[in-house]
C-alpha cells in the first residue's frame, strides 16, 4: 500500500498524471488593463484597474468558471475633462461600476510549463449588458505562475454606449483592449 502511494505521488510530481482541475487567482497589482481609442486627430490611451479575479479550469472538459472583475470607475486617460465625460456619458460608471468577464469554456490546453495560445469563451458584462465573446489568450507558464496577454476589441457603440464624437471630432465606435496579467495557482 505504501509503495503504491509513493508511486502515485511520484507520477503526480513529475507531471505524468494530468491535473483534472486548476484554480488560478489573478494578482491586481500585476495586472494592467489598457485601452486605445482612435479619433481623427490622435489616439487616446488609458488604463483600468483589476478589482479581483479567479477562475477554475477543468482540464479534462475545457469547462471554465469564475470571474474577472475590472473597476469601471478606475478608467484613466490622463485628461480629467475627458475622463469625467467617459465616466458620466459613456460608461456611466457611477451606475455600472464593474466590467466583468465570466468565462465558461477554454479552447486549447494551458500547460503547466511553457507557452500556449488558447481561446477563452464567456460572457462580457459592461454597461449593464451581457455580451458573448471569445478572447484570444497568450499564456506563459512557469512554476505555478501564469503570465497572460489578451488583445481584443469592444464594439462599445454596438453594445449600447454612446459615441463621444462631436461635429468636428470623429471617434472610432470600437475600443481596443490589451490585458497583461499574472495569475498563480491557488494555494501556492
Amino acid at each position: 500500500m505504501k509503495k503504491t502511494l509513493l508511486f502515485s505521488c511520484a507520477f503526480l510530481l513529475t507531471g505524468l498524471v494530468p491535473i483534472r482541475a486548476q484554480v488560478l487567482e489573478f494578482d491586481p497589482a500585476q495586472t494592467k488593463v489598457e485601452f486605445t481609442l482612435s479619433d481623427v486627430l490622435h489616439t487616446v490611451q488609458g488604463t483600468f484597474k483589476l478589482k479581483q479575479g479567479g477562475i477554475r479550469i477543468d482540464t479534462a472538459s475545457g469547462a471554465v468558471s469564475g470571474e474577472i472583475v475590472v473597476d469601471a470607475t478606475s478608467g484613466d486617460s490622463g485628461s480629467a475633462a475627458r475622463d469625467r465625460r467617459m465616466h458620466a456619458n459613456i460608461l456611466e460608471s457611477s451606475r455600472y461600476s464593474e466590467i466583468v468577464f465570466r468565462p465558461d469554456k477554454l479552447e486549447g490546453a494551458v500547460p503547466t510549463q511553457g507557452a500556449a495560445s488558447v481561446k477563452m469563451h464567456g460572457m462580457f458584462r459592461i454597461h449593464g449588458g451581457d455580451h458573448e465573446i471569445t478572447l484570444p489568450v497568450e499564456v506563459e507558464a512557469a512554476h505555478g505562475q501564469y503570465i497572460a496577454t489578451l488583445h481584443f476589441v469592444v464594439p462599445y457603440v454596438e453594445w449600447g454606449m454612446k459615441n463621444p464624437s462631436t461635429f468636428i471630432l470623429r471617434v472610432s465606435d470600437k475600443v481596443n483592449i490589451t490585458v497583461r496579467t499574472v495569475a498563480k495557482v491557488a494555494g501556492l
